[in-house]
């Protein structure tokens, strides 16, 4: 859809270059307090105005943006686009683009920067008039009888020149109509591989969805997407692969125990638009119930700093809780910083709970200090990660080869970097389930994938529940 409004206007304009220029009236931007984004513009004849933009983050020639919004009439000889859940701060900056259609034909006003620099009400009345606090641990900023001081906080957030403490920097209650309408998540499409070699692709049809408010993703068998016999073929997923082209993680033909994956399942991402480094997250979810399925509800690094093999960069769990029966009680999370035992559960906090973690909805919490981590369900704290020396000294202790490069980082490396969260269902793999009697594959067997799939009638009737459901993910500054 995107591509479409693009190529429309790209078309409109080289028609207009026929007539006399015509000059799009400046866009006026206001910061709206408590919350709040207006745009506005005087009607000049216009049949559409559209307004297109970034916050924090510069635009990409004609991309959509954060915001993208078609007007299709003026209200009291203005056109008005609002966003009326935004919570912009002084210091804040807004890339934009803005286009119209006047007497059949498109011009835009392109390369529009905007900076917050007071905020003002609904209609439009100044509310920085009060007293102006300096705070000697942050930037100046605005004090009234109704907003705190803004206290610098440790919260690090891409794209944010100010943070202040205990603010909502990342809310997604997952109320939009349409998936596409997601504009701080995009979905994975590809082979997922190693450290750990899930049993699964990643694919967003059929398997992501938004209903009743909730973000659900549900794993299928790929031969119920396809057809019988998929598995022994080919799959290319190189035109929409998100993975790494030319490589396995986004196309693949089986070969003898080498089959396709058998489950196609979903996972979204906001390593496009929110990454941050410190800070309180929350998320209200329900576990998927059924063997060998794992909940994906994970803080990844943005950029690798420590290199991108057997976690070497790290990776956060926020929860999780096995699909087994025999294993649902059992809640964990915590970082993972090596693919393989000893090390890979060294840092993990478990909770047993009465019932299986995964029948009901559960507030799960992980609050990442500069000095550690704690991990709470339902608001009670069930363990708490301390780096001591830093991460390097336990994971040397314990034979993690690449351990030597967190020295470059502070006591918290590799978990001194940016994240980005993550939600998705993974399946099987070689490391996240030990072996034993009742698991129809071996971890170090080259079969391993295969004899999963030809043990399906063991693992496949118990998918009762095989979906997650997430109704809300927020992030506050600490």
């Amino acid at each position: 859809m995107v591509k479409i409004i693009i190529f429309g206007f790209l078309a409109l304009c080289q028609l207009k270059t026929t007539y006399q220029a015509y000059q799009v009236p400046p866009a006026k931007l206001e910061a709206i307090y408590p919350k709040g984004l207006k745009v506005s513009v005087p009607d000049d004849g216009f049949s559409l105005f559209a307004f297109h933009g970034n916050l924090n983050q510069e635009m990409e020639g004609l991309e959509a943006g954060q915001w993208a919004r078609d007007i299709t009439k003026p209200k009291n000889g203005t056109w008005i686009f609002r966003d009326r859940n935004v919570e912009l701060k002084l210091g804040d900056k807004i890339y934009f683009w803005t286009y119209v259609i006047k007497n059949g034909l498109g011009y835009r006003q392109d390369n529009g920067e905007w900076t917050v620099t007071e905020f003002v009400t609904e209609d439009g009345t100044p509310v920085n008039n009060g007293d102006v606090t300096i705070d000697m641990r942050g930037p100046e900023t605005i004090s009234t009888t109704n907003r705190p001081t803004c206290y610098a906080s440790k919260t690090v957030v891409q794209g944010f020149n100010t943070v202040c403490q205990g603010e909502l920097i990342f809310s997604e209650e997952f109320n939009k109509p349409k998936l596409e309408d997601l504009k701080n998540w995009d979905p994975e499409i590809m082979f997922p591989r190693e450290p750990d070699y899930p049993f699964n692709a990643y694919h967003v049809d059929g398997t992501v969805s938004l209903e009743n408010s909730a973000l659900k993703i549900k794993p299928e068998l790929t031969e119920s997407r396809f057809h019988e016999g998929i598995l022994n073929e080919q799959w290319d997923l190189s035109n929409r692969c998100t993975g790494q082209l030319g490589t396995r993680e986004c196309s693949q033909s089986a070969s003898g125990a080498q089959i396709l994956p058998p489950v196609i399942t979903g996972k979204l991402t906001t390593k496009n638009h929110f990454n941050f480094k410190f800070g309180k997250i929350e998320i209200r979810a329900k576990l998927p119930a059924g063997s060998w399925l794992m909940p994906e509800i994970n803080l990844e690094p943005r950029d690798n700093v420590y290199g991108s093999q057997r976690y070497e960069s790290g990776l956060i769990r926020i929860a999780y809780a096995k699909g087994n029966p025999a294993f649902a009680k059992k809640l964990y999370g915590g970082p993972i910083l090596s693919d393989a035992e000893p090390y890979r559960s060294y840092h993990l906090k478990e909770k047993l709970g009465i019932d299986n973690w995964n029948k009901d909805f559960h507030n799960y919490t992980l609050i990442w200090n500069p000095d550690g981590i704690e991990l709470m369900v339902d608001g009670a704290s069930y363990g708490v990660v301390r780096p001591g020396d830093g991460f390097y000294s336990s994971a040397r202790d314990r034979a993690v080869p690449h351990a030597a490069v967190w020295l470059r980082g502070s006591l918290m490396a590799p978990l001194d970097q940016l994240f980005y969260i993550s939600l998705g269902v993974r399946v099987g793999g070689i490391h996240d389930f030990a072996d034993g009697p009742d698991k129809p594959w071996e971890n170090r067997s080259s079969k391993a994938l295969y004899k999963f799939w030809q043990n399906k009638d063991s693992w496949y009737p118990s998918w009762y529940s095989p979906e997650m459901i997430v109704d809300s993910v927020r992030v506050y500054a600490l």
